[in-house]
């Protein structure tokens, strides 16, 4: 996984993966890129940020289950306006966390389920039901995608246990447009 430079056998596959052949009419473009990193502080991991610079930025086929979200945009069941989000401030986790089950590191649940989900990522989408797939684009595991669901969150790709996938979004892609399980770990 490499995070600061785009392969282009990644972003290949990418297209490929997202069916993308509208010569980049749907892609948000250089100068939407870094306008969106101006407003929030950050710079996009790639190979995320050249495919939605040049390829698409949003999708209506998946991954996820109900599409790839353009990048400023959150999951129609979000609930709130988005108002919190920070994407400049650090995503907080760098190992799964049940908070169904277990209560914060730092001791505050309801503060670190917060920063969960409004520090740090773009969220790429949704597979309903509050299962949404964020992309942390500042902190620890910057370039790593993580399923954040009402009762916990779990980063993706095979370093973590939880799939045979590799980690990143193009790993990501990958191992849904292999049509595989999500969580395929044995």
């Amino acid at each position: 996984m490499n995070s600061e430079q785009a392969d282009p056998g990644e972003l290949a596959a990418l297209r490929a993966a997202f069916g993308v052949d509208d010569g980049g009419e749907s892609a948000l473009g250089w100068e939407g890129v870094r306008a969106f990193e101006a407003a929030h502080g950050i710079v996009l991991p790639e190979p995320y940020r050249t495919f939605v610079a040049e390829e698409t930025d949003g999708s209506s086929s998946g991954p996820p289950d109900h599409g790839l979200l353009p990048a400023a945009e959150l999951p129609a069941d979000w609930g709130s306006d988005g108002q919190d989000r920070d994407l400049g401030k650090p995503f907080p986790l760098t190992g799964a966390w049940l908070w169904e089950e277990d209560p914060a590191p730092s001791g505050d649940s309801d503060e670190m389920i917060h920063q969960v989900l409004n520090h740090g990522s773009v969220v790429l989408g949704t597979d309903g039901c509050a299962m949404n797939w964020h992309l942390v684009v500042t902190g620890p595991h910057r370039g790593h995608v993580w399923q954040v669901t009402d009762v916990g969150a779990a980063p993706f790709g095979a370093p973590f246990g939880f799939s045979t996938g590799e980690p990143g979004f193009a790993g990501w892609v990958r191992h849904w447009a292999a049509d595989k399980p999500w969580f395929d770990a044995a």
